[in-house]
Parts: structure tokens; sequence; C-alpha cells
């Protein structure tokens, strides 16, 4: 079969839980680089946001999209549970991520790295207001973990390479491992990600994705 092409930036959380994705299933696949709003992106997404598959004619845009479709064309271990309890729990924790866990962590990497200061030093009073609701957010993950070992159960699904990826870009920002320290649950699971060859092969360079000119 026709290897697919996921076009991205590792540096982009969603396109690397994609790529991780395909490491799992043990599908080969392409990564074709592209900045955020690049030209091969708003190819396949009007609207430029990143990973974008093409596999033969086919083509889609949206990461858990992506990773349904990889699940459903290709053999390999799933990463969408068919226990209907277990899938409606891995369903959950994707949405919490993207829905709340996403917009807070990418906020407050904006007041790190992009703020808009008049010197341009990161913006400390966002940086201070958007701690409690990411430190709450984190602790209802953390219990979610108290019990499993992934999100879903026993069992790896594409809710945890959907949160990993966002845990580790976390822990490289200022103040980011000061928050996790309190979630030991959460600390232990990245660690156990951490060790998975999906995780090292995919770590991506350092810096945020960049967009288009």
């Amino acid at each position: 079969m026709e290897k697919p092409e996921i076009i991205g930036s590792l540096r982009s959380s969603y396109t690397r839980a994609v790529c991780m994705a395909c490491l799992e299933k043990g599908v080969p696949y392409t990564l074709t680089q592209s900045l955020l709003g690049g030209p091969e992106v708003l190819a396949i997404n009007p609207f430029g946001k990143m990973p974008v598959l093409r596999h033969g004619d086919f083509e889609l845009y949206e990461s858990v999209a992506i990773a349904v479709y990889l699940d459903r064309v290709f053999t390999g271990p799933a990463l969408f549970p068919s226990d209907p309890r277990q899938l409606a729990r891995a369903l959950q924790w994707i949405c919490v991520v993207n829905s709340l866990l996403y917009g807070t962590f990418r906020s407050y990497l904006l007041a790190v790295i992009a703020p808009q200061t008049a010197d341009g030093a990161p913006d400390l009073a966002a940086i201070e207001a958007l701690k409690p609701p990411l430190q709450l957010q984190l602790s209802v993950l953390d219990g979610a973990l108290t019990a499993n070992h992934y999100l879903a159960g026993e069992s790896l699904s594409f809710a945890d390479l959907n949160l990993v990826t966002i845990l580790h870009n976390l822990r490289l920002l200022p103040g980011g491992p000061e928050m996790l320290a309190g979630t030991a649950h959460l600390m232990r699971y990245h660690d156990r990600l951490a060790a998975r060859d999906s995780y090292r092969t995919t770590l991506p360079p350092p810096g945020p994705p960049r967009r288009a000119a």
C-alpha cells in the first residue's frame, strides 16, 4: 500500500502525535516539512493548520480525523479502543486536551516567547494569570492516571499520543517543570511514554513552529 504523507513540522504537537501514531502502528510514512500556513499545508487545509495528510488521491486535515483514518486503513495495534466505554473515555480526554489544555498551554507559550509587551520581555502578568487554569487542567489529568497506566485504561491509545507531545513541550518552558512537579502520576506517565521508540524518534528540534511569511 502507498505510504501516507504527513505534512507539517515536528515542532507542532499535533503533527508529532500523528507521526507517533504511524510509528505505533508500524506504518511507514513520509514527513514533508512545512511552516504553519505554508503552501503545502494550505493546499489541503484552507485554515493553514498542521498536520495534513495525503494518501494517494485522498487528502485530510485535523489530527484526530487523520489518526482515525490511519487506524482504520492500516493494520497494527489499535489507536482507538474497540470497547465502547474505553473508546468514549479516549475521546473524552482528546476533547479535554484539545479544547482546554492546548489553548491554555499555547497562551502560556506565547506569553513567554512572543509577549505583547513593549520591550518584548515575557509577559509576567499573563503568565501568572494562566498558571491556575493550567495547573487545574494538569491536576485533573493527573487524577485520571491514578488507577490506570493510560488515559483510556491499560492500553495505549491516540489520547495518550495527543497529550504527551504537549507535556513534552510544557516541560521545556520556564515554570513548566514547577507546575508539573505536583503531578506525580502524570510525570511517571510522561516518562513511560518517553521511553517508547515513537517518542524518541519524533523528538522535535528546539523552537516553536514558524509561520510562513
